[in-house]
């Protein structure tokens, strides 16, 4: 499918004129005089606790703008990822504007170093995130195998197409999705899995991108788990009815066996598992005794509890790889990090495995970087 070149223009429209605030509030900070003008510092601090204050407000509460106001998604959508961009590039951009009003008396040669760095400062975001911008649609297909002690002869090789954190929004248009599902199909899968986050928020069009969906082709259809943005978004039980409509199954609690060949391999998904609460409670009694079985969890950290229960193999998203990960001494620094250790790619607990999908689009900030967004082909393989 052709997309437009210029689909991004709007977005890269309103990225920089945020950027541009975001500077002049900088170097306002950094031409107040903090201990001379108590009336300025006063503004500067204020200032920064009303950005703060709606950065924390547009991330926690951005449903209420939303649904009391009426304003149009893709405002409060933008707002949003504004507010948590620019909020969380004050977090380290007042620390230093501190410290520069505290630097000794003017030295040239050690202002022309500052005023390099604080060049660099400025340029390096706005390259990274007109870059990031642009490639949050950048699709690739991501093959991974996962090994399985004593798999049935035919089952090695089965092909199970992934799709996860969808986030169908002013971010991810129809199109976007039907490019993935293009994808999706191209793998000739035996069975497609939908693990979770089809849109962000309550306006978001939950029933469109369902709609979408439909178009998937695998040999025995498609299955899903349902993610947090569904549970937020009050859409949980809406999404499995309509679904079914299309002959998609969101499996809530629920188990489905699949046979291919001789050999029967049992899936079973649950909701959305709150980080740091009890994991799984009462997903034990969905196992099949005697059979390959495959958990889909949204939340990857469930991984230690779904081994210990018993789990052949859990599927699983939500972090987005991080969404925008740097590349740090071969480690990745990114935000998911700091709630779970599970960011992407293969895991194993004893004989248990997991795999993470980095998934399709994005959430609060309309960009990925280091973390492109995929279409994840698993292959089941004999160990």
């Amino acid at each position: 499918m052709t997309q437009s070149p210029f689909r991004h223009l709007p977005d890269l429209v309103i990225f920089f004129i945020s950027l541009l605030a975001l500077g002049t509030l900088t170097v306002w900070l950094l031409q107040t005089r903090w201990a001379h003008h108590s009336k300025r510092r006063s503004n500067a601090i204020c200032a920064v606790a009303a950005v703060l204050a709606a950065w924390l407000l547009a991330s926690g509460f951005w449903s209420i703008p939303q649904i009391a106001l009426g304003f149009p998604v893709w405002v409060v959508s933008w707002v949003r990822g504004t507010a948590l961009a620019v909020g969380t590039c004050l977090c380290v951009l007042v620390p230093v504007a501190w410290f520069w009003r505290m630097a000794p008396p003017f030295d040239p040669r050690r202002r022309r170093v500052l005023n390099a760095v604080r060049v660099a400062s400025f340029g390096l975001p706005a390259v990274v995130g007109a870059f990031a911008i642009i490639r949050r649609n950048e699709l690739r297909l991501t093959e991974i195998e996962i090994p399985v002690a004593g798999l049935a002869a035919d089952l090695n090789g089965l092909r199970l197409v992934q799709l996860s954190d969808i986030h169908m929004s002013p971010f991810l248009s129809e199109a976007d999705l039907e490019h993935a599902i293009g994808i999706a199909n191209e793998t000739r899968p035996h069975l497609a899995l939908i693990t979770g986050d089809l849109i962000t928020g309550p306006r978001d069009p939950i029933d469109r991108c369902i709609e979408r969906l439909r178009g998937l082709r695998a040999d025995a259809g498609a299955i899903g788990c349902m993610g947090n943005h569904e549970h937020y978004s009050n859409v949980d039980g809406f999404t499995q009815q309509y679904a079914a409509r299309f002959g998609i199954h969101f499996l809530r609690r629920q188990a489905m066996q699949f046979r291919f060949g001789k050999a029967a391999i049992n899936f079973a998904g649950v909701d959305y598992q709150r980080f740091y609460r009890p994991y799984l409670k009462g997903a034990e009694k969905l196992i099949a005794p005697g059979m390959l079985n495959v958990l889909l969890s949204h939340n990857p950290d469930v991984l230690k509890t779904a081994a210990a229960q018993g789990w052949d193999v859990t599927i699983a998203g939500h972090t987005h790889g991080g969404q925008v990960n740097f590349e740090v001494l071969s480690a990745g620094i990114n935000i998911a990090r700091f709630y779970t250790p599970y960011i992407y790619g293969l895991y194993s607990e004893g004989s248990s495995s997991l795999f993470v999908s980095r998934g399709i689009g994005t959430v609060g900030v309309p960009a990925r970087f280091g973390a492109p967004p995929e279409i994840a082909l698993i292959r089941l393989r004999r160990a």
